[in-house]
């Protein structure tokens, strides 16, 4: 049996993060007590009717502009006719064949630095549906005993990005799915946090011969939280298609559900079974025709995004590109790690402490209030590169700084953790532990540099850590060889 390609296309859903509701003006949050966050409008009761979101729909085109898509000069909505139980409408108010967005593309890098292009179909806007709680262990439909919906995500604004099947390996649609959040991220369109729900990806996989033109019969499955579920889910799909193929087995086109436990995916419906949705334009909601002029000034007002940040970082700030990476995942680290290097700090070390260091401590405690902002790092920096502190010193401070809001400066003093420099004070640490550990020092003397380590460590155990150990070690040196 040939070679098999695997062939990917994803559908990522994304909550926009607007003050309101698409079609009405109950508020868009997260956490809520179930079911007050609704009106007559989002509960479909007879004679309300729908009023797009301005906001909702500049994000589209936001989104639009900076995946390199159209935005159509004419577009509608459409309802999509099927029953849900956490759709109170019974249809769902969306985009068909005319959606706001059309083409563009996505490009990625793998972490073996190959680089792809991944084509965009289609962005179109439509609203979000309520959400059912089925009461059984897993959490399945049917294992349920009952069901409680709750209706306040019902007509929340949603986006979906649909793309090219040009994705050719998990780890492929994994990076695109990665970028993808980062670039929405960057926009301030929505919090993109897949936890919550607000980015959700479903997958379209099929698998053909190498070299083969036509496409295998395609799978969709649904059911995937993380980048890494993601990830799992193409990987057993592909294996489970490539293994019944090989086998002489028939594949379905189907729509099958990944099962997180068991590491596997399971059939939901058959393609016998799907929806016909019955599109037909919604009648109480006129075209979108967004003028021109009204384009170009949202265009105007994109930031610079996640690639070419990253590119910037490490081209004009000497940064490492796993650094530039890391920080650009992070809007709130981007925009400390922006205003600190414009304070003068050093780039790398700023990157380094705000990536790791204060995002441990972010990690550890987060702080419902930024604690720590630009001048904390920048003179954390300073103090190290001149002297006045240490390695330890530094990360106390920063510490200290996470807990109070407090200068660096202050920090330094209050705790004492200022590094010793003076030569004259050092020199009697020093001499000190040479007398101490006369061994260690006959070994120096005779040849073993290895020692060296050692001696710095009693100065810095014997200063209480306060010792500057670059300084410390060549006094050693000095002493030793004299």
């Amino acid at each position: 049996m040939g070679e098999w390609e695997t062939v990917i296309g994803l559908e990522c859903h994304v909550e926009l993060s607007t003050r309101t509701k698409m079609f009405c003006g109950c508020r868009n949050e997260f956490g809520a007590e179930p079911n007050t966050l609704t009106c007559p409008v989002c509960l479909g009761h007879p004679g309300s009717l729908p009023v797009p979101n301005r906001e909702a729909i500049a994000r589209i085109v936001k989104i639009g502009l900076a995946l390199g898509s159209r935005i159509a000069p004419h577009s509608l909505f459409h309802r999509k006719n099927y029953f849900y139980p956490d759709m109170p409408k019974n249809y769902q108010i969306s985009q068909y064949d005319l959606p706001a967005c059309v083409g563009g593309h996505l490009d990625v890098e793998l972490a073996d630095g190959s680089k792809s292009r991944v084509g965009i179909t289609r962005v179109h806007m439509e609203e979000d549906t309520g959400k059912t709680a089925h009461g059984s262990a897993s959490g399945r439909i049917h294992e349920a005993e009952f069901a409680l919906i709750d209706y306040n995500r019902a007509g929340v604004p949603l986006v979906e990005c649909v793309s090219e099947p040009d994705m050719r390996s998990p780890e492929e649609a994994a990076a695109y799915l990665r970028e993808l959040r980062e670039l929405l991220e960057s926009l301030d369109v929505s919090d993109v946090r897949m936890e919550e729900g607000s980015l959700r990806c479903d997958a379209n996989v099929s698998v053909r011969t190498s070299g083969a033109d036509a496409l295998g019969t395609k799978v969709e499955i649904k059911n995937m939280n993380s980048v890494r579920s993601l990830e799992r889910a193409l990987v057993f799909e592909a294996a489970r298609q490539i293994a019944a193929l090989e086998a002489g087995e028939p594949l379905v086109q189907e729509t099958r559900h990944w099962d997180e436990d068991s590491g596997t995916t399971k059939t939901m419906r058959s393609k016998e079974e799907a929806f016909d949705y019955r599109y037909f334009p919604e009648p109480d909601i006129p075209a979108l025709e967004p003028h021109e002029a009204w384009i170009e000034e949202i265009r105007a007002s994109l930031p610079e995004l996640p690639r070419a940040r990253r590119t910037r970082y490490v081209e004009e700030l000497g940064l490492k590109m796993g650094v530039a990476r890391v920080l650009v995942a992070d809007r709130t680290a981007t925009a400390l790690f922006e205003e600190t290097v414009a304070l003068g700090a050093e780039p790398a070390a700023s990157a380094n402490w705000i990536t790791q260091d204060l995002a441990g401590l972010r990690n550890e405690a987060p702080a419902g209030d930024a604690t720590v902002g630009a001048q904390h790092i920048a003179d954390l920096v300073a103090l190290v590169a001149d002297g006045t502190i240490g390695g330890a010193g530094a990360k106390r401070a920063l510490e200290e700084a996470y807990q109070t809001g407090g200068a660096i400066s202050a920090i330094v003093e209050r705790l004492g953790l200022r590094q010793v420099s003076d030569v004259g004070e050092l020199g009697v640490i020093v001499d000190r532990m040479i007398a101490e550990n006369a061994d260690a020092a006959d070994k120096f003397r005779a040849g073993n540099e290895s020692v060296i380590g050692f001696l710095v460590g009693q100065v810095m155990k014997a200063s209480g850590g306060s010792a500057n150990p670059t300084l410390a070690q060549e006094l050693l040196r000095e002493r030793l060889s004299g």
